[in-house]
């Protein structure tokens, strides 16, 4: 199976040059000693800020016919890059994002972020996609940027989200695109 440094160098190649740099650092870490798969080196998030960061993952990435991001361990990913790979100025537009969109909760639906509606986190996150909230478009691609990197090289999104097919097979360049089950992950 195709280990998470491997799939997170293809992740890279997805989003291109304006990748995250935690990301970034992580995928081309070839040379860098793997860093364990215990708990994170240092806490990132205060509570509010991990209960936040994990209902708002779930809104990037949510549980469909194929589970979701926190079913694929992504709040843990993200924390654990934030931590391991990303200097302290890096996480400073994902704090600062997180505690915006706690503000904004509490003042538009008087309730924490993580404990708003389904409707209500996905307003708050649009608003800082658009960038009303101060700092909200830096925030929102970052974010968006861990949750899917976190989601397609955990073990569920490479074997549930996708097929992975270590050598698909071979090509056809007349396969009826109506029977495309899933995409193919290598």
């Amino acid at each position: 199976m195709i280990d998470r440094r491997t799939a997170l160098g293809g992740v890279a190649a997805m989003f291109g040059a304006t990748l995250f740099a935690p990301i970034a650092r992580a995928a081309q870490a070839s040379k860098i000693p793997v860093i364990s798969d215990g708990p994170p080196s240092v806490a990132v998030f205060n509570p509010v800020q991990r209960a936040s960061m994990t209902a708002l993952a779930e809104r990037v990435l949510p549980a469909t016919d194929t589970p979701g991001a926190i079913a694929a361990g992504v709040p843990a990913f993200i924390e654990k890059l934030l931590a391991d790979w990303a200097r302290p100025d890096e996480r400073i537009p994902i704090l600062a994002g997180l505690d915006a969109i706690e503000a904004r909760s509490l003042k538009d639906h008087k309730v924490p972020a993580a404990q708003a509606t389904p409707a209500q986190q996905d307003a708050l996150l649009t608003l800082a996609m658009n960038d009303e909230l101060q700092g909200g478009a830096e925030f929102f691609e970052a974010f968006r940027q861990l949750v899917i990197a976190g989601y397609y090289t955990s073990e569920i999104g490479m074997t549930q989200e996708r097929e992975y097919l270590p050598v698909p097979g071979e090509y056809n360049g007349a396969f009826p695109y109506s029977q495309v089950n899933k995409v193919y992950s290598a």
